[in-house]
């Protein structure tokens, strides 16, 4: 990778492969179009939220029961939706470090975009879903096809919501918790956006409502993010009480406490990378090119789940050691 793309990176620790040969290398010719017209790192993220949010449209009407071959054509265009949008969210971020153009509220929406994309993804696959199966209930010979239909319905959407809004929301959100922690020992607090819930509560309430309602609301679930992943992790939690008991500054830290930590945590950086977008996207474009997004919400509860309980697990397990082998 060339040295001026690598500049702009967070770490090559916390770096996916193919983050690094595509999705970086192309977000970096966005980030100096975007710096050669001025443009705010926040408005980029916010152009990502909108085109992959747009490539629900195009997911939705992809079925090929009901679309016949256009669902084809559908189904690229929202492929090439949300890799545009993917691309976006690397050139935010690289932007940010060209420029030096960090903020906090940057900081929340880039982490609120994945989250957009696929809370129109999921809905999406729901109201195809539907479709398809409406067609299916009447091959079947069903005749009461809209009693059907609504039961249908309410399970799959109850099932959706599960996958989405639990499920996924909860492994992206303890992948991006591991990354920042291991950039914190890695690099210290400034080469990190390692954040805790009383930091960010303290801000929300410092912050008035009036002429800041955006930036309130968007804060308000910040410190709803940042506290579910506190909740996630009670052993980590517990090892930097200990680390702030004994040593107090970040600086103080012996080297050989960040070596070892980085050495435990290096491993769980591909499951973390697993858990956020470019596997995930990648079965959701499997999936629904070949006509089964039911497969993909199946593939988000069983596989990205286990993998998340394996995440959680082994790194509450060395955070466990950690604290018992330096008594803290």
């Amino acid at each position: 990778m060339k040295e001026s793309i690598a500049s702009t990176l967070k770490s090559n620790d916390t770096e996916e492969w193919l983050d690094t040969v595509w999705t970086r290398p192309i977000g970096y010719q966005w980030a100096r179009l975007f710096d050669h017209f001025d443009i705010h790192p926040n408005t980029v993220t916010i152009l990502s939220m909108i085109i992959g949010a747009a490539s629900a449209f195009f997911f939705v009407h992809g079925s090929y029961a009901t679309e016949g071959t256009q669902g084809l054509i559908y189904n690229v265009i929202a492929v090439l939706l949300l890799a545009w949008a993917n691309f976006y969210d690397s050139a935010d971020g690289q932007l940010a470090r060209m420029t030096g153009k960090k903020t906090q509220l940057g900081r929340i929406l880039d982490g609120a975009a994945g989250d957009i994309w696929f809370l129109f993804i999921y809905h999406a696959l729901f109201f195809r879903m539907i479709a398809h199966h409406s067609r299916e209930f009447e091959w079947m010979g069903i005749e009461d096809t809209t009693t059907a239909t609504v039961i249908f319905a309410i399970i799959f959407y109850l099932v959706s919501w599960f996958s989405g809004l639990v499920c996924h929301a909860r492994q992206c959100g303890l992948s991006d918790y591991y990354r920042q922690i291991h950039l914190f020992f890695v690099k210290g607090k400034a080469g990190s956006e390692l954040d805790n819930s009383k930091q960010q509560q303290a801000l929300y309430d410092s912050t008035p409502w009036k002429g800041n309602i955006l930036q309130k609301l968007f804060l308000r679930s910040y410190v709803n993010y940042t506290s579910n992943q506190e909740k996630q992790t009670p052993q980590f939690q517990r090892l930097m009480a200990g680390i702030k008991t004994r040593y107090g500054a970040m600086e103080k830290i012996p080297q050989d406490f960040k070596d070892e930590f980085r050495n435990h945590s290096l491993p769980i950086m591909k499951w973390a990378n697993i858990l956020t977008f470019n596997t995930r996207a990648i079965a959701l474009y499997i999936f629904c090119l070949i006509d089964l997004p039911w497969a993909y919400i199946l593939f988000e509860i069983v596989v990205m789940t286990s993998l998340y309980f394996y995440m959680r697990h082994t790194h509450e397990n060395f955070c466990r050691r950690l604290k018992e082998k330096y008594s803290l």
